[in-house]
């Protein structure tokens, strides 16, 4: 293992596609750094993003130096480039198809003026770019108007490429440059398929276009809020969307592993499974935009996820359900910008988060007042769980940040218990749903009590655990939880005293890392989505302006297509941590209904 000697691409130059099985990350450049086949969670086959061109990536841009402006089409994931160079302008579409049982990606570039010589290097490595895979060049009938087509392959997978005129071996890598003209289109799909299986055929590239704009579109013009942050809101719906595996349900916390929440720093962590957590807010943001069908299917990826005995519940689950999560080290990969470890997998899998429970029963209770009745087996499964909670609830934690260092009483993990317990009991007041209703209050009471006393500083304000006067940004969810009210003392000095500690340039930290709290060595950035909380703090204390204010500068913080990544690193300007990231795109959402005339309908 080296380090890097290429120039670093910013995590806030990349833009993402998706099929709503995977994700692929393209630079403003043109480049495909990270694919993951052909599930979120996969092995990559483009890694350049974690180490460099030989680690895997699909380049396709201007030769020449350009000037790059992107969007996607409005509310869809399909990305349009326009490339100028000082001989010309091209256009680049790149987009995966929803429409197709198999994985597709596809790039088709149209000359707009003049003329564009194109670079085009297609670099495929499988195993998190290690595997080099066997590549052949099927027999070229291109004179009778038929695409070229290479073909890799190494154990269980297999790609082909085909293009009307496709890179040659160079080296390591697949290379061409071709020139495009006004008017002149060249189109480039490459497919995933299992290597013991047929290879997909070929499709009408413009027909799954369409379908697949179609897809995006038919969906998000269906939220609804229709406030003052109406695009920014519909770019994160299509996000999560993407985000969202449309054959298990499962919604990843991000489509990328390994990004530094310091550059050069060891908090480099895997967020491509589904944690209960962000996938309960998810849910949540959903459902506050009209959403029940997704509401629907997530229940149902819940219970085959979650079976079994409540006691073995995990935080996160990979995108099928599956349990095992074990941490590891790619030593092969330098990081992005030299941050290493390259984790693989995530040992919190394996940690006891009591705040878990209370964001999926608070969603649930969400889905139940937008309609979704609950069916036997559902509201089964929140009474076991709730009532295991009942019986293990005042124990240490490691609670909403993961934190790796000793378990400890935490404020929050306990208020979401109370809501656990709040939304069970909510479920036989409201909706008629038997249950062990008298224990279930006896002991949200006895949690309530708790949190206002463990939980609350000499000082008066909400305290990280029991064994600190410390603040934690978690403390502005307890308000919008019904916990206690906006206007409560603790609460409004709990705002002020994370004004005071954890304000860094504006934005919020998660704690003060040097408190030693998290065990980990190293610094981070502010955190976005706790920023978005601070908004939606003050739009319930009456503070609009300073609301507004804070977030329309979040707003501006999305990169040129709308994306936010898990930090924000201001004192360089730049995205730091996994990209996109579901926890700052629905916690846009949000605040964005917070701030909405009529407010969130939550709790």
């Amino acid at each position: 293992m080296g380090t890097t000697t290429h120039p670093v691409t910013p995590i806030e130059d990349y833009a993402m596609l998706s099929d709503m099985r995977t994700a692929a990350l393209v630079s403003r450049e043109g480049s495909i750094d990270w694919l993951c086949l052909p599930r979120f969670d996969s092995e990559a086959c483009f890694a350049a993003l974690l180490g460099g061109p030989d680690n895997g990536r699909w380049l396709l841009g201007p030769a020449a130096a350009a000037r790059t402006t992107r969007t996607y089409e409005a509310g869809t994931l399909a990305l349009v480039a326009v490339q100028e160079t000082a001989g010309g302008r091209v256009q680049v579409e790149d987009f995966m198809p929803t429409s197709d049982d198999a994985t597709h990606v596809v790039r088709r570039v149209t000359g707009l003026a003049g003329e564009v010589v194109m670079r085009h290097e297609w670099t495929l490595r499988f195993g998190y770019g290690q595997v080099r895979p066997w590549i052949h060049r099927l027999p070229d009938h291109s004179d009778l108007g038929c695409d070229q087509m290479l073909v890799a392959t190494a154990g269980p997978s297999s790609v082909l490429l085909r293009g009307p005129r496709l890179p040659r071996a160079e080296g390591r890598s697949h290379t061409d440059e071709f020139a495009v003209r006004a008017g002149e289109t060249m189109t480039f799909v490459m497919s995933w398929w299992r290597s013991y299986q047929d290879p997909p055929e070929p499709f009408d590239v413009a027909r799954a276009r369409a379908q697949t704009l179609d897809h995006y579109r038919g969906w998000t013009r269906h939220a609804g809020y229709h406030g003052a942050y109406a695009e920014a809101v519909r770019t994160s719906l299509a996000v999560l969307r993407g985000l969202t595996d449309r054959d298990t349900g499962g919604i990843v916390a991000a489509a990328t592993m390994g990004l530094p929440e310091q550059l050069g720093g060891a908090r480099n962590w895997d967020y491509r499974y589904c944690w209960l957590r962000d996938a309960s807010l998810t849910l949540a943001a959903f459902l506050e935009c009209g959403y029940r069908h997704e509401a629907r299917t997530w229940r149902d990826w819940l219970l085959r996820a979650v079976a079994g005995d409540p006691e073995r519940m995990q935080i996160m689950y990979a995108v099928d359900g599956r349990r095992d999560l074990t941490e590891r080290t790619l030593d092969h990969l330098p990081g992005y910008a030299d941050s290493r470890p390259v984790l693989l997998g995530n040992a919190a899998s394996d940690q006891q988060q009591l705040d878990v429970l209370g964001e999926v029963m608070s969603s649930l209770h969400v889905a139940r007042q937008h309609g979704l009745a609950e069916t036997a087996d559902s509201w089964a499964l929140q009474v076991a769980l709730v009532d295991h909670l009942a019986e293990t609830w005042d124990r240490p934690d490691n609670g909403l940040w993961e934190i790796r260092g000793p378990a400890r009483r935490f404020t929050h993990s306990r208020a979401m218990v109370w809501c656990a317990l709040d939304r069970a009991v909510k479920g036989d007041e409201e909706h008629h749903l038997d249950g062990p209703v008298d224990r279930w209050r006896a002991v949200r009471d006895q949690v309530r009590d708790d949190v206002l006393s463990r939980g609350v500083s000499e000082a008066g304000h909400f305290r990280q655990h029991d064994e600190t006067d410390e603040v934690d940004a978690s403390l502005l969810l307890l308000a919008p939880i019904g916990i206690v009210a906006a206007d409560d003392p603790r609460y409004v000095a709990t705002v002020a005293k994370v004004e005071q500690d954890l304000l860094h340039h504006g934005l919020v930290l998660r704690y003060r890392t040097a408190s030693g709290v998290d065990g980990l060595a190293g610094d981070e950035s502010p955190f976005l989505a706790c920023s978005f909380w601070l908004v939606t703090a003050y739009a319930l204390l009456g503070r609009r302006d300073d609301a507004v204010a804070l977030m329309d500068r979040l707003v501006g913080l999305r990169n040129d297509v709308g994306l936010l990544s898990e930090e924000y690193d201001p004192v360089h300007e730049r995205f730091v941590g996994n990209v996109p990231q579901a926890f700052s795109h629905l916690a846009l959402i949000d605040a964005a209904t917070a701030l909405a005339p009529t407010g969130p309908s939550r709790p």
